[in-house]
């Protein structure tokens, strides 16, 4: 009998739609339909493990899960028959077969997200964006995010009451990029606490609009208390962007 080989597939979605990434016993969830569309394609019971959890409403440009399966695959076929099945706001780009052991998620060793802003309304990105209608000081606040990396422990930007064994993410880049009437900001580490990007914006708004100072900031972190920081941007404008693998786990 052949034995059972491991896959990851690589995909993107509009979470406006869906109560976040994982399956959810009351909700549609990106996890759900895609699992769904690997069941009918392969005819199998199908379960995927995810790179990481996005919340609801938040979107992912590049996400990773991997899956199992016995039989054999034509992988360019499935790709093909998964994006005509799967509804307009998922695409499949890729699946590729990977070693046995390799993980979505605890193997991933990077990844990268992306906050954007508008700062006119825009009609066509308005679901994918958080629309500013005072601008902020974005000097000052480009100024406060260089400082992130300079620290270790983001207690105080993660969501209360989980059961998070640790709060040390080792944080690489956090900048903003300007684009015309579009402010991007991207944020890059080993590995994110849940609602940890969209509370560090939260509290860099704050900052751009004279609530906080970038000394507030300092002692923010050094508080390690959730409440001190600012409310969480919303969802929308929220991307996972990049997922970095060694290169060993493809076949």
């Amino acid at each position: 009998m052949q034995e059972k080989r491991r896959y990851f597939i690589e995909l993107a979605y509009d979470g406006t739609a869906y109560h976040g990434w994982q399956r959810q016993p009351q909700s549609i969830s990106v996890q759900e339909v895609l699992e769904d569309g690997l069941n009918k394609m392969l005819r199998e019971k199908i379960a995927v493990q995810g790179a990481g959890r996005t919340d609801a409403g938040v979107h992912a440009a590049f996400m990773v899960a991997h899956f199992d399966y016995k039989g054999e695959i034509d992988l360019e076929h499935l790709v093909y028959r998964l994006n005509r099945w799967l509804p307009k706001d998922i695409a499949v780009y890729e699946v590729k077969p990977v070693v046995e052991n390799a993980h979505a998620r605890f193997h991933a060793y990077k990844r990268s997200y992306e906050y954007h802003f508008l700062l006119r309304p825009d009609p066509f990105q308005v679901m994918q964006a958080y629309v500013l209608f005072r601008k902020p000081d974005f000097k000052l606040m480009q100024e406060a995010a260089a400082i992130l990396p300079e620290y270790k422990d983001f207690e105080c930007f993660s969501r209360s009451n989980t059961d998070v064994k640790t709060y040390i993410c080792d944080l690489t880049e956090a900048y903003f990029e300007f684009k015309d009437h579009k402010v991007i900001f991207h944020i890059t580490a080993n590995r994110f606490l849940r609602n940890m990007v969209r509370a560090v914006v939260g509290t860099l708004l704050d900052i751009g609009y004279g609530k906080k100072t970038i000394e507030d900031l300092r002692e923010i972190i050094a508080s390690k208390n959730r409440s001190n920081a600012g409310a969480s941007a919303p969802a929308g404008g929220l991307f996972l962007t990049k997922i970095h693998y060694p290169e060993e786990l493809f076949l």
